[in-house]
């Protein structure tokens, strides 16, 4: 395989920044009113999705908390794609409450919205001038941003060791992404036994979308080594128990492994994203469909379109996970044979999206930033055909 020296003359170069403090493992949980007053917590909001509020790890960690002395609070009213008034409603229970911290609770959702919230808890300015294009952060008050603890319960997202939230105007119905450096949670506890509840269906869609991070994270272009190897690795600990993990929710060691495999997918891509996240980004908005497997769905398609961009790339890869006769075309067969053993649809319209908005989705799509990270380059032509492709079934 040879190898490419007419690189540009700022390829050597980047900024690069890496996550938190993590307490990784099964029953860490129990150091959750520890690691809160570590922070200088005494006054926290709980933010969570309205199915895990009811479910009995909140109420646990509520009675856990108050038996610390500590006093918490407890916000739920989040939908599975957060909207500005989520956010908006959450800061406003922060404040009554007199709140001086937040814990994020459950998936990609309710960690978005509860990062969000802890980012606003203090602001004058609107969420909507925060979004992630050029320095907009620097209009935010960092005192005014809530030290954030940080739970995940799907292993998906990785949104726990993201500076990040994505959050849908409602104005416009488009997903936009909220940023500020000190969105990063100072603490994360990932543990395992707080996701063996997790559906089939959504530990295979969210798993997914930790592949969805680390492929296109490996595949934006780009300097950034210890990205890159922290997303192959990810991908290598995605094909080993991934499976397992959807066959048998109660197997700790694959839970374990999708966790960290979820944080290493959000950890890379401050490399960049690309194109199947700017297709995946309006669809959610639009249609409200599952991030992971939206992202599923358009993962072979895009793989494709980029195939010239990332083929000794992808041949790498296969023979670092593994797969026989390692190839491009290797990791192509691979992506499809995962969704066909999730029962996940080859096609758009498995996911109730049709033709009649291909215009409107293909310009949010090349508004999208993630769109700037393909590989090869995107506009609205090329991003309208791959709805196409997606929309046939046409790998």
């Amino acid at each position: 395989m040879s190898s490419d020296h007419s690189l540009p003359a700022d390829f050597f170069k980047g900024n690069w920044n890496y996550p938190t403090r993590m307490r990784f493992g099964a029953g860490k949980i129990g150091q959750l009113s520890d690691e809160l007053k570590g922070l200088g917590v005494k006054r926290p909001l709980l933010v969570t999705d309205p199915g895990l509020a009811r479910l009995p790890m909140i109420q646990d960690a509520l009675a856990a908390m108050k038996a610390a002395g500590l006093e918490p609070g407890l916000f739920s009213d989040v939908k599975s794609n957060p909207i500005g008034k989520n956010v908006m409603d959450g800061v406003a229970v922060y404040r009554a409450g007199k709140h001086d911290g937040v814990i994020a609770w459950g998936g990609g959702s309710a960690l978005d919205a509860a990062k969000a919230i802890a980012l606003m808890a203090g602001q004058s300015v609107s969420m909507w001038d925060l979004e992630d294009r050029g320095d907009n952060f620097l209009r935010a008050d960092p005192k005014g941003i809530a030290p954030i603890l940080a739970v995940p319960t799907t292993a998906g997202t990785g949104s726990e060791v993201g500076r990040a939230s994505v959050i849908t105007d409602e104005s416009d119905h488009t997903k936009k992404i909220i940023f500020h450096p000190k969105m990063m949670p100072a603490v994360v506890i990932s543990d395992p036994e707080l996701t063996v509840g997790l559906p089939p269906h959504i530990t295979a869609a969210t798993g997914m979308d930790a592949l969805a991070h680390c492929l296109e994270a490996y595949c934006a272009p780009g300097f950034h080594p210890m990205a890159d190897g922290i997303a192959v690795e990810g991908m290598r600990l995605v094909k080993e128990w991934l499976p397992l993990a959807v066959k048998d929710g109660k197997d700790l060691r694959a839970r374990a492994a999708m966790l960290a495999a979820a944080s290493m997918g959000a950890t890379a891509f401050q490399k960049g994203l690309g194109a199947i996240h700017s297709l995946s980004h309006p669809v959610g908005a639009v249609y409200d469909t599952h991030h992971g497997l939206t992202n599923a769905v358009f993962m072979p398609y895009v793989l494709v379109f980029n195939r010239t961009a990332v083929e000794e790339r992808l041949t790498r890869l296969a023979a670092y996970i593994g797969l026989k006769n390692p190839s491009f075309q290797a990791v192509l067969d691979w992506t499809l044979a995962l969704r066909e053993e999730f029962k996940m649809p080859h096609k758009l319209g498995g996911l109730g999206v049709d033709d009649k908005k291909l215009d409107l989705l293909s310009q949010m799509a090349a508004n999208d930033p993630t769109a700037g990270g393909n590989p090869v380059p995107v506009g609205v032509p090329e991003l309208r055909g791959l709805f196409e492709a997606a929309l046939e079934g046409r790998v």
